[in-house]
Protein backbone atom coordinates (compact mmCIF):
# COMPACT_ATOMS: atom_id res chain seq x y z
CA UNK A 1 0.00 0.00 0.00
CA UNK A 2 2.88 2.34 0.81
CA UNK A 3 4.34 1.62 -2.63
CA UNK A 4 1.04 2.68 -4.22
CA UNK A 5 1.44 6.08 -2.59
CA UNK A 6 4.96 6.42 -3.98
CA UNK A 7 3.95 5.24 -7.45
CA UNK A 8 1.08 7.73 -7.61
CA UNK A 9 3.45 10.47 -6.44
CA UNK A 10 5.89 9.72 -9.29
CA UNK A 11 3.02 9.99 -11.76
CA UNK A 12 1.98 13.37 -10.38
CA UNK A 13 5.56 14.66 -10.49
CA UNK A 14 6.01 13.50 -14.10
CA UNK A 15 2.78 15.16 -15.23
CA UNK A 16 3.77 18.35 -13.41
CA UNK A 17 6.92 18.46 -15.54
CA UNK A 18 4.79 17.89 -18.63
CA UNK A 19 2.53 20.82 -17.73
CA UNK A 20 5.55 23.07 -17.09
CA UNK A 21 7.01 22.18 -20.51
CA UNK A 22 3.71 22.81 -22.28
CA UNK A 23 3.26 26.14 -20.51
CA UNK A 24 6.69 27.27 -21.71
CA UNK A 25 5.83 26.23 -25.27
CA UNK A 26 2.57 28.17 -25.20
CA UNK A 27 4.23 31.24 -23.65
CA UNK A 28 6.65 31.38 -26.61
CA UNK A 29 4.13 30.85 -29.41
CA UNK A 30 4.81 34.36 -30.74
CA UNK A 31 8.61 34.22 -30.28
CA UNK A 32 10.27 34.12 -33.75
CA UNK A 33 12.37 31.01 -34.27
CA UNK A 34 11.32 29.37 -30.99
CA UNK A 35 11.47 25.55 -30.97
CA UNK A 36 9.06 23.70 -28.75
CA UNK A 37 10.14 21.07 -26.23
CA UNK A 38 8.71 17.65 -25.50
CA UNK A 39 8.93 15.41 -22.45
CA UNK A 40 9.74 11.70 -22.67
CA UNK A 41 8.93 9.27 -19.88
CA UNK A 42 10.37 5.95 -18.71
CA UNK A 43 8.88 3.35 -16.38
CA UNK A 44 10.58 2.55 -13.08
CA UNK A 45 11.01 -1.16 -12.34
CA UNK A 46 12.52 -3.02 -9.39
CA UNK A 47 13.94 -6.43 -10.25
CA UNK A 48 14.54 -9.15 -7.67
CA UNK A 49 14.12 -12.87 -7.06
CA UNK A 50 11.26 -14.87 -5.58
CA UNK A 51 11.07 -18.53 -4.59
CA UNK A 52 9.64 -20.82 -7.21
CA UNK A 53 6.17 -22.08 -6.15
CA UNK A 54 6.43 -25.24 -4.04
CA UNK A 55 10.15 -24.84 -3.22
CA UNK A 56 12.37 -22.78 -0.97
CA UNK A 57 15.64 -23.04 -2.91
CA UNK A 58 15.11 -22.29 -6.61
CA UNK A 59 14.49 -18.62 -7.32
CA UNK A 60 13.02 -17.08 -10.45
CA UNK A 61 13.49 -13.43 -11.47
CA UNK A 62 10.61 -11.05 -10.92
CA UNK A 63 9.98 -7.38 -11.56
CA UNK A 64 7.70 -4.86 -9.91
CA UNK A 65 6.60 -1.55 -11.34
CA UNK A 66 7.55 1.42 -9.21
CA UNK A 67 6.02 4.25 -11.23
CA UNK A 68 7.31 6.64 -13.86
CA UNK A 69 10.15 9.09 -14.27
CA UNK A 70 10.99 11.85 -16.71
CA UNK A 71 13.53 10.42 -19.13
CA UNK A 72 14.38 13.84 -20.54
CA UNK A 73 13.17 17.03 -22.17
CA UNK A 74 14.29 17.47 -25.76
CA UNK A 75 13.77 20.03 -28.49
CA UNK A 76 11.61 19.49 -31.55
CA UNK A 77 13.50 21.24 -34.33
CA UNK A 78 10.78 21.10 -37.00
CA UNK A 79 10.73 24.24 -39.12
CA UNK A 80 8.23 26.96 -38.27
CA UNK A 81 6.11 28.88 -40.74
CA UNK A 82 7.79 31.43 -43.01
CA UNK A 83 6.73 35.02 -42.33
CA UNK A 84 7.61 37.96 -44.53
CA UNK A 85 8.83 41.00 -42.60
CA UNK A 86 10.26 43.12 -45.45
CA UNK A 87 12.99 44.17 -43.02
CA UNK A 88 16.40 43.66 -44.69
CA UNK A 89 17.93 43.05 -41.26
CA UNK A 90 15.81 39.89 -40.86
CA UNK A 91 17.40 36.71 -42.14
CA UNK A 92 16.18 33.12 -41.99
CA UNK A 93 17.36 29.74 -43.24
CA UNK A 94 14.83 27.88 -45.36
CA UNK A 95 15.74 24.24 -44.94
CA UNK A 96 18.51 22.55 -42.99
CA UNK A 97 21.33 24.53 -41.44
CA UNK A 98 22.52 26.78 -38.63
CA UNK A 99 24.81 29.80 -38.42
CA UNK A 100 27.76 29.68 -36.04
CA UNK A 101 28.07 32.57 -33.60
CA UNK A 102 30.61 33.38 -30.90
CA UNK A 103 29.66 33.63 -27.24
CA UNK A 104 31.27 36.11 -24.81
CA UNK A 105 33.22 33.24 -23.16
CA UNK A 106 34.77 32.28 -26.51
CA UNK A 107 32.50 29.28 -27.03
CA UNK A 108 30.43 28.56 -30.11
CA UNK A 109 26.65 28.48 -30.41
CA UNK A 110 24.31 27.96 -33.32
CA UNK A 111 21.43 30.05 -34.61
CA UNK A 112 18.66 29.57 -37.15
CA UNK A 113 18.78 33.25 -38.01
CA UNK A 114 16.78 36.21 -36.78
CA UNK A 115 17.36 39.95 -36.68
CA UNK A 116 20.90 41.05 -37.52
CA UNK A 117 22.65 44.40 -37.21
CA UNK A 118 25.93 46.11 -38.01
CA UNK A 119 28.04 46.65 -34.89
CA UNK A 120 30.07 49.73 -34.04
CA UNK A 121 33.20 48.11 -35.52
CA UNK A 122 31.32 47.14 -38.70
CA UNK A 123 31.05 43.50 -37.70
CA UNK A 124 27.81 41.69 -38.52
CA UNK A 125 26.14 40.43 -35.33
CA UNK A 126 22.84 38.99 -34.20
CA UNK A 127 20.28 41.33 -32.69
CA UNK A 128 21.51 40.30 -29.24
CA UNK A 129 25.09 41.31 -30.13
CA UNK A 130 26.67 37.91 -30.80
CA UNK A 131 29.15 38.11 -33.73
CA UNK A 132 29.18 35.50 -36.46
CA UNK A 133 32.06 33.05 -36.26
CA UNK A 134 32.85 33.84 -39.90
CA UNK A 135 33.85 37.34 -38.68
CA UNK A 136 32.18 39.25 -41.50
CA UNK A 137 33.15 42.91 -41.24
CA UNK A 138 31.47 45.52 -43.38
CA UNK A 139 33.52 48.49 -44.64
CA UNK A 140 33.22 51.88 -42.98
CA UNK A 141 30.20 53.82 -44.16
CA UNK A 142 28.13 50.73 -44.97
CA UNK A 143 24.45 51.49 -44.40
CA UNK A 144 22.98 48.13 -45.22
CA UNK A 145 23.87 44.59 -46.26
CA UNK A 146 22.55 42.21 -48.90
CA UNK A 147 22.52 38.42 -48.46
CA UNK A 148 21.96 36.20 -51.49
CA UNK A 149 20.36 32.77 -51.25
CA UNK A 150 23.75 31.03 -51.26
CA UNK A 151 25.08 33.13 -48.38
CA UNK A 152 27.15 35.66 -50.30
CA UNK A 153 27.02 38.94 -48.37
CA UNK A 154 27.58 42.40 -49.80
CA UNK A 155 27.76 45.78 -48.08
CA UNK A 156 25.81 48.72 -49.50
CA UNK A 157 27.12 52.25 -48.98
CA UNK A 158 25.22 55.54 -48.89
CA UNK A 159 25.48 55.86 -52.69
CA UNK A 160 23.82 52.49 -53.20
CA UNK A 161 26.98 50.71 -54.36
CA UNK A 162 27.44 47.07 -53.36
CA UNK A 163 30.71 45.46 -52.30
CA UNK A 164 31.03 41.72 -51.64
CA UNK A 165 32.62 41.18 -48.22
CA UNK A 166 32.36 37.45 -47.64
CA UNK A 167 30.40 34.22 -47.56
CA UNK A 168 28.14 32.82 -44.86
CA UNK A 169 28.55 29.10 -44.27
CA UNK A 170 26.12 26.75 -42.57
CA UNK A 171 26.40 23.73 -40.30
CA UNK A 172 24.03 20.84 -39.65
CA UNK A 173 23.86 17.92 -37.23
CA UNK A 174 23.12 14.22 -37.41
CA UNK A 175 20.49 14.62 -34.67
CA UNK A 176 19.45 18.25 -34.34
CA UNK A 177 16.75 17.35 -31.78
CA UNK A 178 19.67 16.68 -29.42
CA UNK A 179 20.80 20.33 -29.40
CA UNK A 180 20.66 22.21 -26.10
CA UNK A 181 18.76 25.50 -25.99
CA UNK A 182 20.69 28.44 -24.50
CA UNK A 183 18.10 31.19 -24.92
CA UNK A 184 18.28 34.13 -27.34
CA UNK A 185 17.44 31.60 -30.10
CA UNK A 186 20.86 29.99 -29.67
CA UNK A 187 21.71 26.30 -29.36
CA UNK A 188 24.73 24.30 -28.23
CA UNK A 189 25.98 20.99 -29.59
CA UNK A 190 25.77 17.93 -27.31
CA UNK A 191 26.96 14.35 -27.46
CA UNK A 192 23.55 13.36 -28.79
CA UNK A 193 23.52 15.95 -31.60
CA UNK A 194 27.06 15.11 -32.69
CA UNK A 195 29.68 17.44 -34.09
CA UNK A 196 28.64 20.14 -36.60
CA UNK A 197 29.00 19.35 -40.29
CA UNK A 198 30.02 22.42 -42.30
CA UNK A 199 28.80 23.24 -45.79
CA UNK A 200 27.45 25.95 -48.09
CA UNK A 201 23.88 27.01 -48.57
CA UNK A 202 21.96 25.29 -51.40
CA UNK A 203 24.53 22.49 -51.53
CA UNK A 204 24.70 18.96 -50.05
CA UNK A 205 21.28 19.10 -48.45
CA UNK A 206 21.68 22.52 -46.83
CA UNK A 207 18.93 25.13 -46.97
CA UNK A 208 19.08 28.61 -48.47
CA UNK A 209 19.08 32.10 -46.99
CA UNK A 210 16.01 34.31 -47.27
CA UNK A 211 16.48 37.98 -46.44
CA UNK A 212 13.47 39.95 -45.26
CA UNK A 213 11.81 36.86 -43.77
CA UNK A 214 11.54 35.34 -40.31
CA UNK A 215 10.91 31.79 -39.16
CA UNK A 216 7.95 31.66 -36.79
CA UNK A 217 7.71 29.46 -33.71
CA UNK A 218 6.91 25.81 -34.43
CA UNK A 219 4.44 25.64 -31.52
CA UNK A 220 0.96 24.53 -32.60
CA UNK A 221 -1.74 25.79 -30.23
CA UNK A 222 -4.11 22.88 -30.89
CA UNK A 223 -1.45 20.25 -30.12
CA UNK A 224 -0.39 22.01 -26.92
CA UNK A 225 -3.97 22.37 -25.65
CA UNK A 226 -4.64 18.66 -26.24
CA UNK A 227 -1.39 17.77 -24.47
CA UNK A 228 -2.35 20.02 -21.56
CA UNK A 229 -5.74 18.34 -21.20
CA UNK A 230 -4.17 14.87 -21.25
CA UNK A 231 -1.59 15.87 -18.65
CA UNK A 232 -4.31 17.30 -16.42
CA UNK A 233 -6.41 14.13 -16.64
CA UNK A 234 -3.38 11.94 -15.91
CA UNK A 235 -2.53 14.11 -12.90
CA UNK A 236 -6.09 13.81 -11.60
CA UNK A 237 -6.03 10.02 -12.03
CA UNK A 238 -2.82 9.71 -10.03
CA UNK A 239 -4.25 11.97 -7.35
CA UNK A 240 -7.25 9.64 -7.06
CA UNK A 241 -4.91 6.65 -6.66
CA UNK A 242 -3.11 8.54 -3.91
CA UNK A 243 -6.40 9.32 -2.19
CA UNK A 244 -7.70 5.75 -2.49
CA UNK A 245 -4.45 4.30 -1.09
CA UNK A 246 -4.58 6.72 1.83
CA UNK A 247 -8.18 5.74 2.60
CA UNK A 248 -7.30 2.02 2.49
CA UNK A 249 -4.42 2.60 4.93
CA UNK A 250 -6.83 4.42 7.22
CA UNK A 251 -9.13 1.38 7.15
CA UNK A 252 -6.24 -0.88 8.15
CA UNK A 253 -5.35 1.40 11.05
CA UNK A 254 -8.97 1.41 12.24
CA UNK A 255 -9.00 -2.42 12.49
CA UNK A 256 -7.13 -2.17 15.78
CA UNK A 257 -9.85 -0.07 17.39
Amino acid sequence: MIEALQIAATGMQAQQRQVETISNNMANMATPGFKRSKVSFVDLVSRGAEPQPGTDTVAVPSSRGLGVSVNGVSLVMDAGDVRRSDDPADLMIAGAGYLEVLLPDGGTAFSRGGHFRIGIDGQLTTGEGYPLKAALTLPAGAKDFIVSSDGTIAARDAQGRDQVVGQMTLVRFNDEDGLEALGDRLYRATARSGEPITGRAAEQGFGVFRQGFQEASNVKLGDEVVGLMLAQRAYEANAKVLQASDEMLAMVNNLRK
